[in-house]
């Protein structure tokens, strides 16, 4: 399993259901972009780092670890921003406002994604994906996701098997040795794809599969507490921001 998998099975909330979640972590995703990005992106974003590192229990290690691939993206979206083509300045220049565009991007964005890491870290696939279907999404999509979630997993696995064998074999001790291997695992990992898809439909079908994969859901009550707190949280952001925004201009 991936780490942040690990500590979404793990986690203090794990047993919340998972709307709570959703409309307290999508909540501060969808203010961190409507908001004004100053002062609304640093607010936004430091108020769902508290709760991240606070009631939800999620290490500051853990979450850098997974909020630095986000600010990558987040940071190379917003460099270009700084540049404008064409013109009378020349083919490539600095943007009169560009600075400016980029940081405001940037805040927005990252803030956003702290959102979305907030309901990732608190909440397993497993417990979302079958609750789809009580939502109105087709029961065929669901299961579709359900079995590329697991077999995402198994791939995952099997790579990790070959490059520790690879490296066991000292396939990793040169640039020519390197692209051997690297050309190895991608066939190895292509035939195994196709191995593994085989096995799992012979086992469907020994199973008695009729077309629906149906699971245990663990039962979970909506806690109206969390919910107005949540509510109460979000409305409290827009609330300062507001001010602040008006007080800054």
């Amino acid at each position: 399993m991936l780490p942040i998998d690990v500590a979404a099975h793990g986690s203090r909330w794990r047993h919340r259901h998972p709307l709570e979640k959703a409309l307290l972590g999508l909540g501060l995703t969808v203010t961190a972009v409507a908001l004004p990005p100053w002062p609304g992106g640093p607010l936004v974003a430091a108020a769902t780092l508290a709760v991240l590192l606070g009631p939800a229990g999620v290490a500051g290690r853990q979450l850098w670890r997974a909020f630095r691939i986000p600010l990558g993206f987040c940071v190379t979206g917003a460099l270009p921003l700084l540049l404008a083509v064409g013109g009378p300045a020349g083919p490539v220049s600095l943007a009169p406002d560009g600075a400016r565009h980029a940081a405001e991007l940037l805040l927005r964005t990252s803030a956003a994604s702290l959102g979305v890491l907030l309901f990732a870290f608190t909440t397993p696939v497993s417990d979302v994906l079958p609750r789809l279907v009580r939502a109105g999404v087709p029961a065929p999509v669901v299961d579709v996701a359900l079995v590329m979630y697991r077999i995402g997993f198994l791939l995952l696995d099997s790579v990790a098997q070959v490059r520790r064998a690879q490296a066991a074999r000292l396939g990793h001790t040169g640039r020519a040795a390197l692209w051997r291997s690297l050309a190895g695992l991608a066939a190895t990992s292509f035939v195994r794809a196709f191995d593994r898809a085989a096995r799992l439909q012979e086992g469907l079908a020994g199973r008695g599969y009729d077309g629906a994969l149906r699971v245990l859901v663990p039962g979970a009550a909506l806690s109206w507490r969390f919910l107005v707190a949540s509510a109460a949280l979000l409305g409290a952001l827009v609330a300062v921001t507001l001010i602040l925004e008006g007080l800054y201009l």
